[in-house]
């Protein structure tokens, strides 16, 4: 069975330009560039403008994003003291708050150079942006202890999306949606059935409603506990990593949902190594529990990736 392939491309986009991810993550013609050069090379899709994806709306909301060394990835400096803060907040602009606006604006100029890409502007899940805003340690603790101010907390978070969304839309790109902070073990099954899963549904209607079209549910983590949730939401698309049964997961899908797409991805430590008959073994495992519904993916692809090793992977599929 052939099966379409495709990376996922964030931060590894800062070594087409030779910069580190932070400089990119701040410049916009850093930025454009990266993501231009990485299409040409990849052909990947969709283009998902950015490299520390999951840090727009905190620092929009008015959290730092601390610059990081060498190649590492930016992170953000917690804002709130406690979740309840979190309701309380008013919805960012888009055009003035943050990195949004200049993401946006890079978007635009992807789509115009790269007529063929998909090009996509990442939007994050509610409980991604409280785990920035408040730090893992305290949310955690909350989740335990606070359930419904969490989520209160997370239906106002995701409310507040929709501005961004139609943003995107008005500059006639599409959204990428992630929420991976959500996925066991960071929350239990049960606690994403009861604290996040109606955030999470009402974050998928907004983007629905303001695209057109059902937005796909990207999620790594060990996501197989709770895919039954998952596919409540009604999304057409979801992936499952290699920190979960992914066997398991795919079967399930395609047992009962066979026209939502699975993008199943590749250990990216294999997918970032030197021994090219790991990569072999890697593709011929996700390819032994394939569906037709399933496509190949890296996950976030590690900066450290050489490019040989993703012409390797369509080789070898080819």
């Amino acid at each position: 069975m052939k099966i379409p392939f495709t990376p996922s491309v964030y931060e590894h986009a800062a070594r087409f330009v030779g910069r580190s991810p932070w400089e990119v993550s701040r410049n916009p013609e850093l930025l454009y560039e990266a993501h231009k050069a990485a299409w040409l090379e990849y052909r990947h899709q969709p283009v998902v403008v950015g490299i520390d994806i999951y840090n727009l709306e905190a620092e929009a909301y008015g959290a730092r994003v601390v610059p990081a060394s060498d190649d590492g990835i930016p992170a953000v400096a917690a804002l709130l003291d406690d979740i309840e803060q979190a309701a309380e907040l008013s919805p960012f602009d888009p055009a003035r708050d943050g990195r949004i606006a200049m993401v946006i604006e890079v978007g635009r100029r992807l789509r115009e150079a790269l007529r063929e890409a998909d090009v996509r502007i990442p939007v994050a899940g509610p409980f991604s942006i409280a785990f920035n805003l408040r730090g893992i340690n305290g949310l955690c603790e909350e989740v335990a202890l606070k359930p419904e101010a969490v989520s209160r907390a997370l239906m106002r978070l995701a409310e507040n999306q929709a501005a961004f969304c139609r943003a995107v839309i008005e500059a006639g790109l599409d959204v990428a949606f992630f929420e991976s902070a959500a996925a066991p073990p960071l929350l239990s099954p049960r606690q994403f059935r009861e604290i996040e899963l109606p955030a999470l549904k009402r974050m998928l209607a907004i983007a629905a409603e303001i695209t057109g079209h059902a937005v796909p549910c990207i999620m790594g983590g060990n996501t197989y506990p709770i895919v039954d949730d998952l596919l409540a939401t009604g999304t057409g698309f979801l992936v499952t990593n290699v920190e979960t049964n992914q066997a398991a997961f795919i079967e399930r899908v395609w047992q009962t949902h066979p026209h939502v797409k699975v993008r199943v991805n590749m250990d990216p430590r294999i997918v970032a190594c030197a021994d090219r008959e790991a990569i072999y073994r890697e593709i011929d495992r996700i390819l032994a529990i394939a569906r037709p519904n399933c496509l190949m993916g890296t996950g976030c692809l590690p900066l450290e990736t050489p490019p040989e090793n993703i012409r390797l992977i369509r080789e070898y599929l080819a």
